[in-house]
């Protein structure tokens, strides 16, 4: 049975761009948006009968099982009408099989209402809803880095700024550092859903409710609060929610702060476990997979490249948000179709590497603190703890002088011990 019309075909032939669909979690979040305007109707005494029907067809899309009459793709010109038209023809459908009479999508499920500020409305309770799933991901793997600090406390290794032997560290305080950006980053997107919660439903379409009835406008958005669980506001200012998109901006920034600290943490574990023989070996990541068809033995550290390249599309999606975002035009913003799939799909591939990263990788490598005590002990990492005492000159002097890093650190350790004597007599 097809349950779109005309509108949803027009929109399907007029940007055939086979790119992908809109994401269905925008879709059951608009869903979500009608199901709340029709039951606020029915509550109000206006057209019960109806509303009730369109309450059921709702009902009936949210359980997943209409997913293929959603047909619009996820860019499309329009600022979302196309796909918002899309759900009002299924809905409305529905709910004339249902009646077995006719349901109109427009005067009847679009009552009172606008692309403008149903669609905001839906990215914003679809986002939040992913902003809550991200933020558990995160504190997972902070957990699991700060089980991994806890296990290789006692694991010495060589320090490295700027890949240049350093000064002494442990291995479980690198994974303890890792552990606080991820900390840093899970408390900021936790509380970015704070930025999301105003919504416009009920401006229509530029802010001004002036097609909406006084009641329902007051009355839908605590049906939305209920109906969700998410403690929804109506917008002081309905206008300005209606053209402005700087708060998608500001949260995709801090998706991006969340891929930046997961990138440099995935290229910390690839450099630690490069090797077998001719890198670093600190650590050994699980092998999960032939490395290459020609080389036989090897294998790829491919977890933490797979979080990278997830990292690298949430960076591309913060600049195409940026950009959507910044090219509206008075009222309205034609470009948002980009900022909610851009948005949708950072915080989906966010998610979903941060658990891979924790399960995969983090929970499963060993280290290797034999390799990392002998690399240490071949360094001069320690000289640096000399400088107190014998300053600063003269540690750089004996190591200029040459020798082995054992013999150089002999020679320090003796100058200390003179000083030291000197000083007690």
């Amino acid at each position: 049975m097809t349950y779109y019309g005309e509108e949803s075909l027009r929109a399907r032939d007029n940007f055939p761009l086979q790119h992908r669909l809109v994401d269905i979690r925008l879709i059951y979040a608009i869903v979500e948006v009608k199901k709340a305007a029709a039951r606020s109707y029915a509550e109000l005494g206006i057209d019960p009968e109806t509303y009730q029907a369109v309450v059921r067809a709702c009902d009936r899309v949210l359980t997943g099982q209409e997913d293929d009459q959603f047909i619009t793709q996820a860019l499309q010109g329009g600022a979302g009408t196309s796909t918002h038209m899309n759900v009002n023809e299924v809905l409305a459908n529905m709910a004339s099989e249902d009646l077995g009479r006719p349901v109109h999508p427009i005067d009847d499920v679009n009552r009172g209402q606008s692309t403008n500020d149903v669609y905001p409305t839906a990215l914003r309770i679809a986002a939040i809803r992913c902003v809550r799933i991200l933020s558990d991901e995160c504190a997972k793997l902070q957990e699991s880095l700060q089980k991994r600090e806890t296990e290789f406390e006692g694991v010495e290794k060589i320090g490295r700024t700027e890949l240049m032997d350093a000064v002494p560290v442990t291995l479980g305080e690198e994974f303890g550092a890792m552990a606080q950006a991820i900390a840093r980053d899970r408390w900021r997107i936790y509380k970015s859903e704070e930025r999301l919660r105003q919504v416009n439903i009920g401006g229509t379409a530029v802010g001004l409710s002036d097609t909406a009835d006084r009641r329902y406008r007051f009355h839908v958005i605590e049906v939305l609060r209920r109906q969700t669980g998410i403690g929804l506001a109506a917008a002081e200012y309905p206008m300005d929610v209606t053209q402005n998109n700087d708060v998608f901006v500001e949260v995709s920034g801090l998706l991006k702060a969340l891929a930046v600290s997961l990138t440099k943490l995935s290229e910390d574990l690839r450099l630690m476990n490069s090797g077998p023989y001719g890198g670093l070996g600190e650590i050994h990541l699980k092998p999960l997979q032939k490395g290459s068809s020609i080389m036989p033995g090897k294998v790829n550290p491919v977890i933490p490249e797979m979080t990278m390249q997830c990292c690298m599309r949430v960076m591309a999606n913060d600049t195409a948000i940026t950009m959507a975002a910044s090219r509206g035009e008075f009222e309205l913003n034609a470009f948002l179709p980009l900022i909610a799939d851009s948005l949708l799909e950072s915080l989906q591939l966010l998610t979903r590497a941060c658990a891979i990263m924790r399960e995969k990788c983090i929970d499963t490598l060993e280290a290797d603190p034999g390799h990392c005590g002998a690399v240490l002990s071949h360094s001069l990492a320690k000289a640096t703890s000399y400088i107190p005492v014998l300053g600063y000159d003269t540690v750089a002097s004996v190591i200029a002088e040459g020798g082995s890093p054992e013999e150089i650190i002999r020679k320090l350790e003796k100058m200390k011990q003179e000083i030291k004597k000197d000083f007690d007599f």
